[in-house]
């Protein structure tokens, strides 16, 4: 999955001739999956429509605050679009724009725009040779980079005025690469492994029926899903579940029972920087499997449980470096049990579910928790979607680990 599905991108497009490239550009970002949005500077038009952009990005290209001709046109608000974006890129970056970023002037859309960015802003500086080089050039350069804009470095190659050297834009191609390993290595997670283990465990009874539980595994999913967005790679031992995940960092490793999942949960962990243990793992299982469909006879069926072994105290007895973290899903002493659980099995932290939460529990999409480290600290968070509740717990882990 590429690091750009589902982000916002916002390319300014200033008075260049390189400016003909960002149709490219913009159709480069739509295929992997990010929205985009334009703003050109009214001189940019002279080299590409605002029609060609707005076709391609599926959005309005804006180039003005609102258009004189139209008294009824909205303001563009340069503040919302600032907020809007995830990311900005200012390709081509003229050294006139270069210029009146540098010094905050502020006299177009687009540079309101930027100066109102609360994203990480890259350039991808286009001019001829002679400008270039030019001191005013290069101070603007070193200027917006101490500002900690990212520049994008210009190429040598045949430019406009018929000169070769440097000055020339970088290829849409290889602008779209640099942001992707900027981002990539900028990640907290990135070169990091995770161990993760969700949904339910199903322990057989006969070749039919199961002992099982309501576990769906959406709040695991979506764990995985956050930490694989950070750079985690992430291996994933599902029980029976219909969720789904697409991410080259995630490994998905289907099983059944608590044994099978014990038996992953050992293979990976010895590997792993980060354990979490979310699964609902079934605490018994039927003594004797019967090797076909038991037969209704009586009005009675007894069956002999055993214990099922117990994942979480496995590994927290032989836990070295890994930052492990266990899941409690309680009905009372809520946090009295989740304490206890957290000491008894040399967890680092503990995630608490409570059923008497409305919203919380199997199945829902929304969940409420409380995040408790191994200082007996206690977190508490509003109910929420699980994406978001995702969020909250990586950000939990993160703020307790060295990177």
């Amino acid at each position: 999955m590429s690091v750009f599905r589902g982000k916002k991108i916002l390319l300014g497009i200033t008075a260049g001739i390189a400016a003909y490239k960002t149709a490219s550009l913009v159709r480069l970002f739509i295929k992997l999956d990010a929205e985009v949005k334009v703003i050109m500077t009214p001189a940019s038009k002279d080299f590409i429509t605002p029609l060609t952009l707005s076709t391609l990005s599926k959005n309005p290209v804006n180039s003005a605050f609102y258009a004189k001709e139209d008294e009824n046109e909205m303001w563009n608000n340069h503040v919302e679009l600032g907020l809007w974006a995830d990311y900005m890129l200012i390709a081509p970056a003229t050294a006139n724009t270069l210029s009146k970023m540098a010094n905050g002037t502020c006299n177009n859309l687009l540079l309101a725009t930027y100066l109102s960015a609360k994203c990480p802003v890259y350039f991808a500086p286009a001019m001829d040779l002679d400008m270039y080089i030019h001191p005013s050039t290069k101070e603007s350069l070193n200027k917006l980079q101490s500002f900690g804009n990212i520049m994008i470095p210009a190429t040598s190659g045949e430019l406009a005025s018929g000169l070769v050297g440097e000055g020339r834009m970088a290829e849409p191609q290889d602008i779209v690469t640099f942001i992707e390993k900027d981002i990539l290595n900028k990640l907290p997670l990135r070169g990091k492994k995770l161990l993760l283990t969700t949904g339910p465990t199903y322990e057989a009874i006969d070749p039919v029926r199961f002992i099982g539980n309501h576990s769906s595994g959406k709040m695991g999913f979506a764990i995985a899903n956050v930490a694989a967005n950070l750079g985690a790679e992430v291996f994933l031992i599902c029980g029976p579940s219909h969720q789904q995940i697409q991410h080259n960092l995630v490994h998905r490793i289907d099983v059944v029972s608590a044994e099978e999942m014990y038996t992953a949960a050992h293979k990976y962990f010895k590997d792993v920087d980060i354990a979490i243990l979310a699964a609902a793992v079934a605490d018994y299982r039927p003594k004797n499997v019967a090797t076909s469909k038991i037969k209704k006879k009586d009005s009675t069926l007894d069956i002999a449980l055993e214990p099922t072994k117990d994942i979480l105290a496995s590994l927290g007895k032989i836990k070295e470096n890994q930052f492990l973290v266990g899941f409690a899903l309680e009905t009372n002493n809520e946090l009295e049990n989740a304490k206890s659980k957290l000491e008894r099995k040399n967890l680092d932290a503990i995630v608490l579910n409570s059923l008497q939460d409305k919203g919380a529990g199997f199945a829902s999409n929304t969940n409420k928790i409380t995040f408790i480290d191994k200082t007996l600290a206690e977190k508490p968070f509003e109910l929420k979607s699980k994406a978001a509740v995702a969020v909250d717990i990586i950000n939990e882990i993160l703020n307790r680990i060295s990177l």
